[in-house]
């Protein structure tokens, strides 16, 4: 039988919930919401990538696991663009800023998978970003480079040259970053295309970081 309840403590139950925590509940939901709208917007863009690349819709469709007419909607749409992506560098030495960004999200990605589990300073920033409550401003661009700096030298015994070989190469250059291109307008938003030039190059911001980290993961595991 459960215990009776003190009816002062009754009295004292919520009945509503306070706008504040209301707003907590909420901007959570809205964080999965919003991820998921963003994730869509980058497959379909990297569908439009693997067309250029001259992927099939067959090989499309099946490692999106998307049905083909999907598929064949955003090719279709791809190529009616009258001025379609072309076939873009998958070279680690590419210098843009969203480049580098993902490349030193790969390589915290790596530490992390190959320290003790739960050591690696670097850990609560990369489950933040997979929640999508952390996102690659300056700041936190900052804060990720002091900790993986701080894992390299705990680590340094367990992690192989490579990895540190790879954040010098990031950090100089996020340090002295690319200039854009003379009259080359400022970076594009985070999910609108940018310009064509050498600097600039034409893929959103979050699709060259995702590229770049799975790169660069690729890279530091086949050393």
């Amino acid at each position: 039988m459960a215990p009776e309840r003190n009816p002062e403590e009754a009295q004292q139950a919520p009945r509503t919930l306070t706008d504040d925590q209301a707003e907590r509940i909420l901007a959570e939901m809205n964080e999965v919401i919003r991820a998921g709208e963003e994730m869509r917007k980058q497959r379909a863009e990297m569908i439009s990538i693997l067309v250029g690349l001259g992927w099939t819709q067959d090989r499309i469709a099946r490692l999106t696991e998307m049905s083909q007419p999907a598929v064949s909607k955003h090719v279709a749409k791809y190529r009616a663009s009258g001025d379609p992506l072309p076939p873009m560098g998958l070279g680690l030495d590419q210098y843009d800023v969203p480049w580098l960004e993902g490349r030193l999200w790969g390589l915290a990605e790596e530490i992390a998978a190959n320290v003790p589990a739960g050591s690696a300073s670097c850990t609560p920033f990369l489950d933040a970003v997979a929640r999508g409550r952390t996102r690659f401003t300056p700041r936190h661009v900052d804060e990720l480079r002091r900790l993986v700096e701080d894992d390299l030298l705990r680590h340094r015994a367990r992690l192989g040259g490579s990895y540190r070989t790879a954040y010098d190469e990031i950090s100089r250059r996020l340090d002295v970053p690319a200039k854009p291109a003379r009259n080359a307008p400022a970076q594009a938003p985070e999910n609108a295309p940018a310009q064509g030039t050498p600097q600039q190059p034409r893929e959103t911001a979050a699709v060259r970081r995702t590229l770049a980290r799975r790169l660069q993961r690729d890279r530091l595991t086949a050393t």
